[in-house]
């Protein structure tokens, strides 16, 4: 499994993993989140950040970005922001890693985390545990749905989230740090330079023909860049 050590890594795209390279913003609308949510996570008071490492004004790098994508799904679960910072303090312990939420070992031996959480918060917000996580006869663990679906953006390539299909799946808008920088692409191509494209005045065919891009995808490309499109 890939660990903080591995920025020495001869690879040149590991490097990118670490490079700050999104906005608090971009961090928010990918993860479909509140900004505001997404400062909170890396500046609050009291305890500290739940997301530390990011100094202010500085971008996040494409490791930070998962764990705000991640966050943003347990929170969508109802699960409390003490109990996420609990849970990933013992995540980075277990897992010798800064970023434990990107690798592929939270996905699999999270969810026991996810006990020890609900033992930690049974007099607070037990419930919220049991919504995340389900116990059946034999034992067996299994993830809310919410969070399932979060984890089903993910491609896991040598135990790590190197691949995001921002909106699904089934959608073709991806980030990857190996494609386009790390910066939303659809077929290697950068959204934003498809929206700079329609922009300049080109038309759908013009794209499709520049780029080599289905319409149908150039116009999900241009929907995530929140450009309007007549039906």
């Amino acid at each position: 499994m890939p660990t903080d050590s591995d920025r020495s890594n001869p690879k040149p795209w590991m490097q990118r993993l670490y490079v700050p390279s999104y906005s608090v913003s971009e961090a928010a609308r990918y993860a479909q989140t509140p900004r505001s949510s997404v400062s909170y996570w890396h500046y609050s008071p009291g305890p500290g950040p739940l997301l530390p490492g990011k100094a202010e004004h500085d971008r996040l790098s494409y490791l930070q970005l998962v764990e705000v994508a991640f966050v943003a799904g347990f929170r969508r679960c109802g699960v409390k922001l003490p109990a996420i910072r609990r849970a990933r303090a013992y995540l980075c312990e277990r897992f010798q890693t800064d970023y434990p939420f990107a690798f592929h070992k939270f996905m699999t031996d999270g969810v026991h985390v996810l006990v020890d959480l609900e033992k930690w918060e049974k007099d607070e917000a037990g419930p919220t545990a049991r919504r995340v996580i389900v116990t059946d006869e034999g034992g067996q663990l299994a993830w809310h749905r919410i969070l399932a679906d979060r984890f089903k953006e993910f491609v896991y390539e040598d135990s790590l989230a190197l691949k995001w299909f921002v909106r699904g799946k089934e959608s073709p808008i991806l980030i990857d740090p190996r494609v386009a920088f790390g910066t939303p692409s659809v077929r290697g191509v950068p959204t934003w330079a498809i929206k700079e494209s329609w922009k300049a005045g080109e038309s759908l065919e013009g794209i499709q023909g520049n780029y080599q891009i289905p319409e149908n995808e150039i116009r999900v490309a241009l929907e995530f860049e929140n450009v309007p499109l007549a039906a």
